[in-house]
């Protein structure tokens, strides 16, 4: 049961969704253009904030908050709503919960105002879901300042012109079993040896920033070490968890889109004399499409409900992810369907929930990941 503040922000969002976002976000998907406007008024409107203290300038909401708002602008585009998710989930979530005072107070104001974008540098080119093992950016302490060596993949929002920072994680050291210390920096944007490369083509998310990133000797102050050193990879499961029931919302919002589209073309659309909506073939497919958003909402509202009473939550957060990813695809290819040739139009948005659902399989753990952590949390062997 949604409470009088999510009520009113869930219609909030929803109509700032139809009536700021629907009307241009083809143009800019068509143009791959990143949608600063449409970002700033965000930020005005506080969706930066919502789960960020007052004190730091935020709405002094809850996670749930930022879900509900997630699925609203995912309805209408994943694009918009995955900016948000990366700028609220990834880059705001770990200064929050790791930083320090000093870091909080540099960082989170502007943040949550939408003034700045903040970042999360884990995977890197040789290495998606194989963390630790696979990691091979480095950092050194020389003379009070980490000097960061290596690459990164895959970065959303770390090359647009508001991106302030971007917590990287690297190799500090060795632990005495042999296995790498990784910790949390923050980089600042324009540091000197951090390069940000062009951006992705990307099949979807088109109107988001993607990039790899490159670090040549960059050095910045041992004291933008971000929460204890060697807890860095502790520090991006626990951000990951939360970040999975995040997707998991903006799966939902994607696959309710569907559905919504579909309902409204198959009142609209004639064939053999009489509106599609009345053939029975189109029913039982929107029916399905129901049934899987009805669904994957109840996983992610149950996620939530546990992350924020404190209770364990990882299989809750990763069953989430899985099955609402799945839905978002399988309704975004139901949709195209439905509208056949004009499914395979970008100016309709079904089209573009079609490029856009994919992604939603693969980031922040693939399919396969959330298969393996559910299995763990069932206590099956590594």
């Amino acid at each position: 049961m949604l409470n009088d503040e999510h009520v009113e922000l869930r219609k909030s969002v929803e109509e700032f969704a139809r009536e700021v976002v629907a009307p241009v976000i083809g143009d800019y998907y068509e143009r791959c253009e990143f949608p600063y406007d449409i970002v700033r008024r965000m930020g005005a409107m506080g969706l930066f904030g919502l789960p960020v203290p007052e004190e730091y300038g935020g709405m002094g909401g809850d996670y749930f908050a930022l879900c509900l708002a997630l699925e609203e602008l995912a309805r209408v585009d994943s694009s918009v709503a995955i900016t948000l998710e990366a700028a609220v989930s990834l880059g705001e979530m770990p200064i929050l919960r790791f930083g320090t005072n000093a870091q909080k107070q540099r960082w989170l104001p502007k943040m949550a105002a939408g003034e700045i974008l903040g970042a999360f540098g884990l995977t890197e080119p040789g290495g998606g879901s194989d963390v630790p093992g696979g990691m091979r950016t480095t950092a050194v302490l020389d003379g009070g300042e980490w000097v960061i060596n290596g690459s990164k993949a895959f970065i959303t929002n770390s090359g647009t012109d508001i991106t302030g920072v971007v917590a990287v994680a690297a190799i500090t050291g060795r632990r005495e079993d042999g296995r790498p210390e990784i910790s949390t920096i923050l980089v600042p944007s324009g540091t000197p040896g951090f390069t940000v490369s062009k951006k992705y083509s990307k099949v979807g998310w088109s109107a988001s920033d993607t990039r790899e990133l490159s670090f040549a000797d960059c050095r910045v102050p041992e004291e933008n070490l971000l929460g204890e050193r060697g807890r860095g990879y502790a520090q991006f499961l626990q951000t990951l968890d939360e970040g999975r029931v995040a997707i998991a919302a903006l799966s939902v919002g994607l696959a309710q889109g569907c559905v919504d589209e579909s309902l409204r073309y198959v009142r609209e659309r004639r064939a053999f004399g009489q509106e599609i909506g009345r053939y029975q073939a189109m029913q039982f497919k929107i029916a399905d499409m129901e049934a899987r958003v009805h669904t994957a909402r109840l996983a992610y509202y149950h996620a939530a409900e546990r992350m924020l009473a404190g209770l364990a939550f990882k299989k809750e957060a990763a069953i989430a992810k899985l099955v609402s990813s799945n839905a978002a695809m399988d309704n975004a290819r139901d949709a195209t369907q439905i509208f056949g040739g004009y499914g395979f139009m970008n100016e309709f948005p079904v089209g573009r929930f079609y490029r856009d659902a994919k992604i939603l399989e693969i980031g922040e753990g693939t399919s396969e990941v959330q298969r393996m952590l559910i299995a763990r949390e069932l206590g099956l062997p590594a």
